[in-house]
């Protein structure tokens, strides 16, 4: 036996690597997508956690009167809803929210992203309208600069007009009253103390 044969060539070494690159790259996928199966979606980071919200200025959604602009969403501690007629999952959470309205926990503003003003009328009119104001981004771009993954999604935004949370798809009555309103009113507290410190100066 030669020592051809007891020892492969380079090319024939570099013809076995390749033949298991496909089976390497498919075991590294898979390791990525089962890693991402057990992530929630609902607790996917933002960007603009803890940032100002992205300065805008939004008509209304047809019918109503008041806008949504940045300048809105600073003062008080509040939550902004990106919803849309077409957005099945918009229908799942929506009576959660008429109950948050009739309740006055917290102020609720709606940004309508990608809808038509007749189908985003008709939508609110017959669900009933749970938002102190309404953006209508009919082009998406305000969403864009919110981050936003898809519909639906809501924001808790602090009351110095930052960013504090990101829910991603329906809020349910467990992530409203574990997560989002326990940190509303944390957040309200910290207003207050903030305030309170800047008083005594």
């Amino acid at each position: 036996m030669s020592s051809a044969d007891e020892y492969p060539t380079a090319p024939m070494r570099r013809r076995n690597v390749l033949a298991f690159m496909p089976l390497a790259v498919a075991a590294v996928l898979g390791v990525v997508l089962a890693w991402g199966l057990t992530r929630d979606p609902s607790a996917l980071p933002s960007t603009l956690i803890g940032k100002p919200v992205p300065a805008f200025e939004l008509p209304p959604v047809k019918g109503r009167t008041l806008g949504l602009s940045s300048v809105d969403l600073k003062g008080e501690v509040s939550l902004v809803n990106v919803f849309a007629s077409w957005c099945v999952a918009c229908r799942v959470e929506h009576p959660l929210f008429m109950k948050l309205a009739a309740q006055g926990t917290v102020p609720l503003h709606g940004l309508n992203y990608k809808d038509q003003p007749d189908d985003a009328a008709k939508w609110l009119d017959s669900l009933g309208d749970p938002y102190t104001r309404t953006g209508a981004d009919i082009s998406g771009r305000v969403a864009i600069d919110w981050g936003v993954y898809g519909v639906p999604e809501t924001f808790i935004i602090g009351a110095d007009g930052r960013v504090a949370y990101k829910h991603i798809g329906p809020v349910s009555e467990e992530a409203l009253t574990r997560t989002i309103l326990p940190l509303v009113e944390e957040l309200r507290r910290q207003a207050k103390g903030d305030n309170g410190s800047g008083d005594g100066q």
